[in-house]
C-alpha cells in the first residue's frame, strides 16, 4: 500500500449497485478517494444493468450480502488486515412506494438497524444513512431540518421510525441525508417512468394531463450531485468523532436536506417533455383534481395498461427484445407527479453550508 493510501479512509457503501449507490461508487473509485472500497448488494452485478464504468468501479470490490441479516455481518464487514472501516454509507432499502409495512420493515429499516448497530459495535467513524425530504408537515414555505415531520406515506413513516431509531445508537457516529426526488442517468424511479409516459404520449397522440398546478414544486437533485454530498458528509462526520454523551443539545447538526437550487416546478417537467416529445402537457386545477383523484387507482391502471401496450409497440419497432430496467409503468403512489399528486413540499438546505464553511 502506498504512502498516500495511508491517508485516504477505507469505505463500505452497502446498495452499491442501486441508482445513487452505483454513482458514489464511481465517485470513489474515478478520484481515488479510498485506500479501500468494499461494494455490498443483495444483487448480482450481472443482474443490475451496470454501465462498464460502473461493472469497472466494481471490479474486485464487489460482496453479495444481504446486509439485514445478522449471519451476514462478518461477510460485509470483516477485513483481510483485521481493522474497521473508517465510514460506512447505506444506500440500500426499497426505494418503492407501493409496498406494505412488512417490506419496508424488514428491507429498508431492518437493514440500516442492523447495519448501524454493527457499525457503532465496530468503532466506525460515520455512519451515512441515506433518507428522504418528503417526510415534512405541508407548507407552503421551504421545510428546513428542524421543522415538523409529518409522513404521509408507508415508505416516508418508516424512513422516519428509522431515522429516530439510528439517532438512539450509543456510540453511532451518525450522518442523514434527506433527499428528493434523485434524477440522472440509470434511474429506473419516477422521473424516468415519467419520460417514459411522454413518449407513449406521443404514439397516443393525446395531452398527458397533470394533477393541480404547473407551479407545484417539485424539489430535485443531480445523482452526481447526491453522491458526492454522501462523501462530503462522511469525511466530515468523520472529522467531528463522537458527540459528547448527556448533553441536552448537539454541538453540530446531523441530519440535513439535499436539494439542487433550481427550484424545480411541475411545469419544468411538462415542458421538457413538450419540447423532446412534440405532445401537449395539461393540468386539471385543484378542483379538477380533487374529483380525479376519487378514481385514481381506476384511471391509473387503465392508464398503465395503455402506454404499456405502446410501450411493447415501440421496443418492438426498434428491434429491441429485451424491455430492460425501464417503462412508463406507474406505481400508485408515485404517480403523485403527473396525474395524482400528493402536495409536494419544497425543502432548502439550512445547515449544509456548515460543512463547506466550517461553521460546526
Amino acid at each position: 500500500m502506498s504512502d498516500d493510501s495511508f491517508n485516504k479512509p477505507s469505505v463500505l457503501v452497502v446498495g452499491g449497485l442501486g441508482f445513487i449507490g452505483r454513482h458514489l461508487v464511481h465517485h470513489i473509485h474515478k478520484n481515488n478517494l479510498a485506500s479501500e472500497l468494499r461494494v455490498v448488494d443483495k444483487l448480482l452485478p450481472q443482474l443490475a444493468w451496470l454501465s462498464p464504468e460502473i461493472t469497472e468501479a466494481c471490479k474486485d470490490r464487489f460482496v453479495q450480502a444481504d446486509a439485514s441479516l445478522q449471519q451476514s455481518l462478518s461477510r460485509v464487514f470483516d477485513r483481510a488486515n483485521g481493522s474497521q472501516y473508517d465510514l460506512v454509507i447505506n444506500c440500500g432499502g426499497e426505494s418503492r412506494y407501493s409496498h406494505q409495512d412488512d417490506v419496508y420493515r424488514l428491507r429498508s429499516h431492518g437493514l440500516s438497524i442492523t447495519l448501524g448497530k454493527e457499525a457503532a459495535r465496530r468503532g466506525v467513524k460515520a455512519f451515512v444513512e441515506c433518507s428522504s425530504a418528503a417526510i415534512y408537515k405541508v407548507d407552503d414555505k421551504p421545510r428546513k431540518e428542524t421543522d415538523k415531520l409529518k409522513p404521509l406515506q408507508k415508505l416516508t413513516k418508516w424512513k422516519v421510525t428509522t431515522e429516530e431509531e439510528l439517532a438512539k445508537i450509543d456510540g453511532l457516529n451518525l450522518v442523514v441525508l434527506r433527499f428528493p426526488y434523485v434524477y440522472g442517468e440509470y434511474d429506473t424511479g419516477l422521473l424516468t417512468s415519467v419520460i417514459c409516459v411522454g413518449r407513449t404520449y406521443k404514439e397516443i397522440g393525446r395531452p398527458l394531463t397533470f394533477l393541480y398546478a404547473k407551479e407545484r414544486p417539485l424539489n430535485t437533485v443531480w445523482v452526481v450531485d447526491a453522491a458526492r454530498a454522501l462523501w462530503t458528509a462522511a469525511t466530515w462526520r468523520a472529522s467531528k468523532g463522537p458527540l459528547p454523551p448527556n448533553q441536552d443539545s448537539q454541538p453540530f447538526p446531523t441530519t440535513f436536506n439535499i436539494v439542487d437550487h433550481n427550484n424545480t416546478l411541475k411545469g419544468d417537467l411538462a415542458d421538457a417533455l413538450e419540447r423532446n416529445f412534440g405532445i401537449k402537457c395539461e393540468f386539471l386545477g385543484s378542483l379538477m383534481s380533487q374529483f380525479a383523484k376519487m378514481n385514481q387507482e381506476q384511471i391509473l391502471d387503465e392508464m398503465n395498461e395503455e402506454t404499456l401496450e405502446v410501450w411493447s409497440e415501440l421496443l418492438l419497432a426498434k428491434g429491441i427484445t429485451t424491455s430492460g430496467p425501464i417503462s412508463p409503468f406507474l406505481e400508485k403512489r408515485s404517480s403523485q407527479g403527473r396525474r395524482y399528486n400528493s402536495r409536494r413540499i419544497p425543502v432548502r438546505t439550512d445547515y449544509w453550508l456548515h460543512i463547506y464553511e466550517g461553521e460546526t
